[in-house]
């Protein structure tokens, strides 16, 4: 598998970004619910602080990916692909990339504006966005709760559209992005028979 995006794949490091993102962005969800069901004590701390983590890692692999794929570009739509489709799949990343930079950020500024420190895994402080400000504050919480329907809803087409592909269109679309798969080369159109010349009467 290249380093590097080709015409027809994803390379090692698209494919890694891709993944651990869905890890984190699962992990994100997880802790997102448990916290709502914790009384308050040292353990809801933790799990807040690790909310904040995971958030912060998708932000900064999500910034990471853009550039990468600036940097190396991104496989062809698959031969055959009807442009309306191609022309959705585009406004379809293009919102999920929007999404997952301001979602992270608008919890970070939520919790700048609620006037908590922000650290990530515990190794480093962050900037705040923002000083103590209950409107601000009440502005990124609900921000942040309807980016999170809106990652759930694009999240959900995503991958409806991915399954499409496998199973309906039976193309390479899904399984070009599964790094232990080798996506399979187009075939070669099939030889054409010469119609002999019409023979003289």
């Amino acid at each position: 598998m290249p380093i590097r995006n080709d015409a027809q794949r994803w390379g090692w490091v698209s494919l890694g970004i891709h993944w651990l993102t869905v890890v984190m962005v699962l992990c994100l969800c997880a802790v997102g619910l448990l916290m709502d069901e914790l009384s308050n004590s040292p353990f809801k701390v933790q799990v807040y602080a690790l909310h904040k983590s995971f958030g912060l890692t998708v932000l900064g692999l999500t910034a990471l990916r853009l550039l990468w794929r600036l940097a190396a570009g991104a496989p062809q739509p698959v031969p055959g692909t009807p442009r309306w489709q191609v022309l959705v799949a585009a406004v379809t990343h293009g919102a999920l990339y929007v999404v997952l930079l301001a979602m992270p950020l608008s919890g970070w500024l939520f919790n700048s504006a609620s006037g908590f420190p922000l650290k990530w895994f515990g190794q480093f402080s962050l900037p705040k966005l923002s000083g103590y400000d209950p409107a601000v504050k009440a502005f990124a919480h609900d921000l942040h709760e309807t980016l999170f329907l809106v990652l759930a809803a694009i999240v959900t087409a995503h991958a409806l559209a991915a399954l499409k592909h496998h199973y309906f269109d039976r193309d390479r679309t899904l399984v070009r992005m599964l790094p232990l798969l080798k996506p399979r080369e187009p075939a070669p159109p099939a030889p054409v028979e010469p119609i002999p010349p019409a023979s003289g009467s």
